[in-house]
């Protein structure tokens, strides 16, 4: 099918164009007005267009679920949680149903978190709540029965142990599951995103073949594949970049080698303050471990992915790649040595970065990274140091949202306060460079959006909540705000 976009304006003040769209490619483009009537065309009537948005990092599954879920992100103690989660708790659930509550940060609470504080909110049900960052659970005494577990700090449980107790929670049925991811890729082609990579840790090839099965065609997904699974992907014959089914593809393979900053488990090259039982962090794994996983997961044709957030896993992350001989990706990277921002041009390593983890986090950098925060959440330096770039959420720790990104990016504020290392800030052309795949150009994927605003020209709140009319996924809407003025 042929259908034209008519009137819409490039960025950079360049004069109006059509946009021509056949099979799923782009055909022409041409000067406002010259473009062959069709049945379809979509007249944009001066909107501007661009190309679809990327989220480079995405937990799809965990974000649909946690859009459901208690929401603790206001929480300001561990009290405050508690008392949240006692007014959220319904009438008449079962009382075995486990009560689940997402998106607290502890790292500034005036008090420790422990089992016997959320047991004054719930006593006679489980209750399991995931930190924002999802590397930390905290549970009540009722949960750490039901779920057979000894945790340290009396109901909290950090990195692996957190993550196993998070996949007992994927509670609802295949089709239940699959509706609420249908519905979280709809609202985000509803932002203009047209593709993600989902790094979700559970196994996602069944998934996604039961989805596209079903109909899923609202996004391009490339699924990631983690280390215990690895074996059981080669073993199929999966490589990156092999369909799936639809818009589905293959992604990465994942290794999270640290934590994170609010659970004080990024893997840094100083100490914690106050030193804690981890003083540099933890290193979830190690060199001897990291090198040969990555060998193998690249010889196997898939390409990496490698989480690092604090300098010292960075770093060592960065080794391996030169060991290798091979590039890939370092997912997060907040926290970088002055001397490795140029190792990533060099080695051929992608910075894939959530610019919002800054703003969310500046307190906690500053308490917990003190002098370095310079080097944290460093956009520009990656950019004049000659790496690759590209943004993503890290959903559900942030929403799936690519202009709140681009928004993060640039102003490096969301409120009253002065932007965190302004120095540090994108332009807004680079940030939705980093946050695309394609171009306006004939031969290019007709992955196109059109919205309502010059997105050169508003301040960052208004990026923030850029208004999108269309977008298109090879040539076919996956979202319209414009069908009453189609022609």
């Amino acid at each position: 099918m042929t259908r034209v976009l008519r009137h819409a304006r490039p960025l950079g003040g360049h004069e109006p164009i059509d946009v021509v769209v056949d099979d799923g490619v782009i055909t022409g483009v041409l000067p406002a007005g010259t473009a062959p009537q069709g049945a379809h065309d979509i007249d944009l009537d001066g909107r501007w267009v661009l190309p679809g948005l990327w989220d480079e990092h995405v937990h799809l599954t965990q974000w649909a679920l946690h859009r459901r879920r208690v929401d603790l992100a206001g929480a300001a103690s561990a009290a405050e949680a508690a008392a949240i989660v006692r007014g959220a708790v319904g009438r008449g659930e079962a009382r075995d149903a486990v009560v689940v509550g997402v998106g607290f940060r502890d790292a500034l609470w005036p008090e420790v978190p422990t089992a016997s504080l959320l047991d004054t909110a719930v006593v006679d049900r489980p209750v399991v709540l995931v930190s924002a960052d999802v590397h930390c659970v905290w549970l009540n005494s009722a949960a750490l029965v039901r779920f057979g577990v000894e945790a340290d700090d009396n109901g909290v449980l950090r990195e692996d142990a957190a993550f196993a107790i998070t996949a007992l929670l994927d509670g609802a049925d295949d089709a239940e599951l699959d509706r609420w991811v249908a519905e979280a890729a709809a609202d985000a082609a509803g932002r203009g995103v047209v593709g993600v990579v989902d790094l979700e840790m559970r196994w996602g090839l069944d998934d996604w073949r039961r989805r596209v099965a079903s109909g899923f065609d609202a996004l391009r997904v490339e699924m990631g594949v983690y280390p215990d699974d690895l074996e059981r992907a080669i073993a199929l014959g999966l490589r990156s970049g092999d369909v799936v089914g639809g818009n589905v593809t293959v992604g990465p393979l994942k290794v999270i080698t640290d934590g994170s900053l609010n659970t004080r488990t990024a893997y840094c090259c100083d100490p914690y303050p106050d030193a804690p039982a981890e003083a540099y962090g933890r290193l979830n794994v190690p060199p001897c471990t990291l090198q040969p996983l990555l060998r193998r997961g690249s010889s196997a044709g898939f390409d990496l992915a490698v989480h690092a957030i604090g300098d010292g896993a960075n770093k060592l992350a960065l080794d391996a790649f030169a060991m290798l001989g091979v590039g890939g990706r370092i997912e997060h990277a907040q926290l970088v040595h002055e001397n490795d921002f140029a190792r990533f041009a060099a080695l051929g390593v992608t910075a894939s970065v959530q610019p919002e983890h800054a703003l969310d986090d500046r307190d906690v950098a500053e308490r917990y990274w003190p002098g370095r925060t310079a080097r944290a959440f460093a956009l520009r330096s990656f950019v004049e140091a000659g790496a690759r770039l590209i943004l993503g959420s890290d959903a559900p720790v942030a929403p799936l949202d690519p202009w709140i990104s681009v928004a993060a990016a640039t102003a490096r504020t969301r409120d009253e306060r002065e932007p965190f290392h302004a120095e540090q800030a994108l332009t807004v052309v680079e940030a939705l460079a980093a946050s695309t795949r394609s171009t306006i150009a004939v031969g290019q994927p007709a992955d196109l959006i059109a919205v309502d605003a010059d997105p050169l020209a508003v301040d960052a709140a208004a990026l923030r909540a850029m208004p999108v009319s269309l977008t298109l996924l090879a040539g076919r809407s996956t979202f319209d705000a414009l069908s009453s003025i189609e022609v």
